[in-house]
């Protein structure tokens, strides 16, 4: 047999068993990474599937006979409870007397609640999508910088025999690429995640102010 064949040169093993407590500590970091990345990007998938399914429960509440009503079918739909906070506290804060709030007219009263559960929604609509953010914007530099330990541990390695053989230093030169393309694969999906996630909040926060300039018509103008 080949000896050649009988050993890959560019093995993850023989990366790893070569590889110094600077190197794993990278891999550690990446593989951290690369699992923070994909749990949120599960669990952001699944809540946004959820507001955008809610979404359309906004008509369903202007077809009901009564706020009463449209805000039980909004709520029984809103899983995320993105939409229902807006008229629930419209209908709970405002009016009250003997307070700050109460002294205001009542479109002031009710611009002022809308604009907190505005903020409250957003605040749950986007969290976590600053963790996607840096992961896409780091990980390719944690990446690189095992490859540039990895190259520099190899090339000290090589220097220590004082000879320079292109097998001794394609091997461990190659395997230290490999840093690299980790952190190229934890960032390409957290990027690509978090340009999708962005899209589909905009669409929600769109129908967030539609919803609330609606409802400070119906709500300011009423008795």
């Amino acid at each position: 047999m080949n000896p050649a064949l009988a050993e890959n040169q560019f093995s993850l093993a023989r990366w790893w068993a070569q590889g110094d407590p600077i190197s794993h500590a990278v891999a550690y970091v990446l593989l951290v990474m690369s699992l923070a990345s994909w749990f949120f990007i599960f669990s952001k998938a699944f809540t946004l599937w959820r507001v955008r399914r809610a979404a359309p429960a906004i008509d369903a509440f202007w077809d009901a006979p009564d706020v009463s009503d449209g805000l039980a079918l909004l709520r029984a739909a809103d899983g995320e409870n993105v939409f229902a906070p807006l008229p629930a506290s419209v209908a709970e804060y405002t009016g009250r007397s003997g307070t700050v709030a109460g002294a205001m007219e009542r479109g002031e009263q009710v611009t002022r609640v809308l604009r907190q559960q505005i903020t409250r929604s957003t605040h749950r609509v986007e969290a976590g999508l600053t963790l996607l953010a840096s992961i896409g914007a780091t990980a390719p530099f944690v990446g690189l910088l095992g490859t540039v330990w990895g190259i520099y541990h190899a090339l000290a390695n090589v220097s220590a025999t004082g000879t320079v053989q292109i097998d001794r230093v394609a091997g461990p030169v190659g395997e230290a690429l490999i840093m690299t393309g980790f952190g190229l694969c934890v960032a390409i999906p957290a990027v690509l995640a978090y340009n999708g996630f962005n899209r589909l909040n905009r669409s929600t926060l769109a129908e967030l102010d539609g919803f609330a300039h609606d409802l400070l018509a119906y709500f300011g103008s009423a008795k």
